[in-house]
């Protein structure tokens, strides 16, 4: 729990509130690709982690998270909009983060549609680089941009 909000891992039956978040809030004017069986195939994967924020007994956001041995990608991140600028989603990544630190997680990428202006300045206030700008990297169709974030190791500890 950060302040008030619980922040936990989801349960399958989360599958078709991601999925349609998904669709809404991140996929919207593309072809769908995050289904809620995709979303539930994702879920069962050792090397991946669903959490998610409710509000009010309804989603509120989420996150998937895959993990390597030094870096962990975020696959997908959603605030719902009528939930944004209240510190939701800045939590919720904050506490994707410390799991992947405790993992020993280095760096963490992800990715934003480069029509996402909002999208992209929130990664940035939370300490994310822009790394590269990828052509027709959503469906072929919008371009993207891909983000990471780098943790400092302590060397005498290896």
């Amino acid at each position: 729990m950060i302040g008030d909000l619980q922040i936990e891992l989801a349960s399958l039956t989360d599958a078709v509130s991601i999925a349609d978040m998904s669709r809404s809030e991140i996929e919207y004017g593309l072809p769908w690709g995050w289904t809620a069986a995709r979303v539930a195939r994702v879920m069962r994967d050792p090397t991946v982690n669903v959490a998610v924020v409710r509000r009010g007994g309804s989603l509120a956001a989420f996150g998937i998270m895959t993990y390597g041995e030094e870096r962990a990608h975020l696959m997908l991140f959603a605030v719902h909009a009528a939930h944004r600028r209240a510190g939701i989603g800045s939590a919720l990544l904050a506490w994707l983060e410390a799991v992947a630190r405790a993992a020993g997680i280095v760096t963490i990428t992800a990715e934003a549609r480069l029509d996402n202006a909002s999208g992209i300045a929130f990664y940035r206030s939370n300490g994310y680089l822009q790394i590269a700008k990828v052509a027709k990297m959503y469906h072929g169709e919008l371009d993207g941009v891909k983000l990471q974030k780098r943790f400092y190791v302590d060397q005498s500890l290896t």
